[in-house]
């Protein structure tokens, strides 16, 4: 598939068939994660892999109440580990370039479950110290999206843009 079609095509999915995603192809979505771009190749995030269907419902309540994601057939939580990019880069590292990097690491995620024939949704509206206990994240680790993963049962229509001419500027603002 090419890069620029999974870009423009994947959505949003908020509604799963009951089929299970495999472990390999799991591996395969946090393989794709892995090689995203880090400062310093500090590559500072870290995976959580939730199946337990109680586990799924507190994450989906600690969602703001976003029930789909309990109904996904499996939830990977991206966490960037501030304590290692403090060490590479001090409170820059900590405060902004791990947040970069385990962002790199979500999207290339969605693009690889999309690749797949998968669907997911990128989940950033959570209460963060709940989702950290349920899943006993250590101090120094911060969960920053949940990502609901599973086979599609919706066709969401393409969202709107804004135009490049709006959002482009060439030289300064």
């Amino acid at each position: 598939m090419d890069v620029s079609e999974a870009i423009k095509e994947r959505r949003s999915i908020r509604s799963f068939k009951k089929i299970e995603v495999s472990d390999d192809v799991v591996e395969k979505l946090i393989d794709a994660a892995r090689w995203a771009p880090s400062a310093g190749n500090i590559q500072p995030w870290e995976f959580i892999v939730v199946r337990n269907s109680e586990t799924k419902a507190k994450l989906a309540n600690a969602a703001l109440r976003q029930t789909f994601v309990k109904e996904a057939s499996v939830v990977i939580v991206v966490c960037a580990d501030e304590n290692r990019a403090l060490q590479g880069y001090g409170f820059r590292g900590k405060s902004l370039f791990c947040i970069q990097d385990t962002a790199a690491a979500a999207q290339n995620i969605h693009l690889a479950a999309y690749s797949l024939g998968l669907g997911t949704c990128w989940v950033g509206s959570f209460r963060e110290d709940e989702a950290a206990e349920i899943l006993q994240i250590p101090e120094g680790i911060r969960p920053v999206a949940i990502i609901p993963v599973g086979y599609s049962a919706e066709s969401p229509a393409p969202p709107d843009r804004r135009s490049l001419s709006r959002i482009v500027h060439y030289e300064t603002f």
